[in-house]
């Protein structure tokens, strides 16, 4: 069975999406022929935890640990809200900034580059390569964000000559976020260059979008294939079919200040208003981290007394509220930059067979997958008439009776099915 090395900084106990896509690879890749074996940082400073993961791990993997310096951690020491924030990449509005909050974004976008974790590298590359040529593995796979783990990439080809599939999760310099860093010209100019050497210097790159893709093929003639995120078959099969006694409309995950379609507050109340039994059935339940941006436009529509505020919830209660809720939202922020950004939620919602509400930019890559799916509905901000009509279409659904599960094929996107092809770009590199 071959051997490949995958440094990732995320996994169990961490909680979130960037844990699910390795965990899931790791899960499969012994099944076509491929043996993991896993580096991560001994004492993680992860922003968010998921204890039930750890029992996802696979019997006998080989897990390799080394210590990392976190400079969030020091931050920490001065204002734990902000700096756990800020590493979610949750990040307020200009307008809405504290004096502290613009420091250490600048700090953070200036003094760490690529990223906080740039202190893992240098320690990571001795160890390793003393480790790879004991155990004579001779390929290895970086995935980020962050991307510093790139970097251990990069200088282990150097020093080693070996095979290297670079997976990224989000792309580089292009995602969001980045523009709000704070970035010196010397710094974006350092990005940029950074992220040049590696995508030129990688065998074989991954990304999780098609716009991704796109982007960095503008960048280098190096292979690029997209390998999306997925959702747990096995877990698929575990499925309920109890639903919310009310209209329920949920979102799963992260609601940046950004991450706000005002529109559709607005059509929500103004349903409220022009029909009393929809004002009656209503539920607005939002799981994971919400801005307080998010929050004050819902009460602001009049729609507070609808608001659940559920908090993280574990991978578990996740699956089990998408299972259970009429809708699904799914929300990008509107901005050329992230149309490639596919949210690794979107595959479990497929899994849930729950209709989707998709709103984010133009073009967005989302859109092509639930056309393909024909699994729910995509909506740009702007676009307030037509969602609503699409919810109070879904709403008469529901007081009809219909279950409205989606019925589109799904199974391409099943974790297996994309370790397989997964297993397949190893052994052709």
């Amino acid at each position: 069975m071959e051997k490949i090395l995958i440094i990732t900084y995320y996994w169990p106990p961490a909680g979130g999406p960037g844990v699910q896509r390795w965990l899931k690879f790791v899960k499969y890749l012994r099944d076509f022929g491929i043996e993991p074996v896993i580096y991560i940082p001994e004492n993680p400073n992860y922003p968010m935890l998921d204890n039930s993961l750890e029992n996802e791990i696979p019997e006998g993997i080989t897990i390799l640990k080394a210590p990392i310096f976190e400079p969030y951690q020091i931050a920490g020491l001065f204002s734990k809200d902000q700096t756990k924030t800020i590493s979610k990449g949750i990040i307020a509005d200009e307008r809405n900034q504290s004096f502290l909050q613009k420091s250490l974004l600048f700090i953070r976008g200036n003094l760490f580059i690529p990223d906080a974790r740039k202190f893992w590298i240098k320690p990571s590359v001795k160890f390793l390569k003393t480790y790879l040529k004991e155990e004579g593995i001779i390929k290895i796979i970086t995935t980020g964000p962050p991307h510093s783990l790139h970097l251990i990439g990069l200088k282990l080809k150097q020093e080693l000559d070996l095979k290297w599939i670079a997976d990224f999760r989000d792309p580089w310099t292009q995602i969001g976020y980045h523009k709000k860093l704070k970035l010196t010209e010397s710094s974006k100019k350092k990005h940029l260059s950074l992220e040049r050497e590696v995508l030129n210097s990688a065998d074989q790159i991954i990304t999780t979008s098609f716009t991704t893709k796109a982007e960095f093929t503008e960048k280098t003639s190096k292979p690029i294939s997209v390998i999306t995120n997925g959702f747990d078959a096995e877990k698929s099969e575990a499925q309920t079919n109890e639903l919310d006694g009310k209209f329920s409309i949920s979102h799963i995950g992260s609601l940046l200040s950004e991450r706000n379609p005002e529109n559709l507050w607005k059509a929500l109340a103004e349903l409220v208003k022009e029909n009393s039994d929809f004002e009656k059935d209503l539920e607005l339940k939002l799981a994971g981290t919400v801005s307080e941006e998010v929050v004050t436009s819902i009460k602001s529509a009049g729609l507070g007394d609808k608001l659940q505020l559920l908090g993280y919830l574990s991978h578990k209660q996740a699956i089990a509220l998408q299972q259970k809720s009429r809708l699904l939202l799914l929300i990008e922020i509107n901005s050329e930059e992230t149309r490639g950004i596919i949210p690794g939620k979107l595959f479990e919602y497929l899994m849930s067979k729950r209709p989707i509400l998709a709103i984010g930019p133009q073009k967005w890559d989302v859109q092509q997958i639930l056309k393909e799916t024909d699994s729910g509905e995509y909506f740009q901000y702007s676009e307030r008439n037509k969602l609503k009509g699409v919810i109070l279409s879904q709403y008469e659904k529901y007081k009809e009776g219909d279950t409205n599960f989606v019925k589109g094929e799904i199974s391409q996107y099943g974790r297996k099915n994309l370790t397989e092809e997964l297993a397949s770009l190893i052994k052709s590199v």
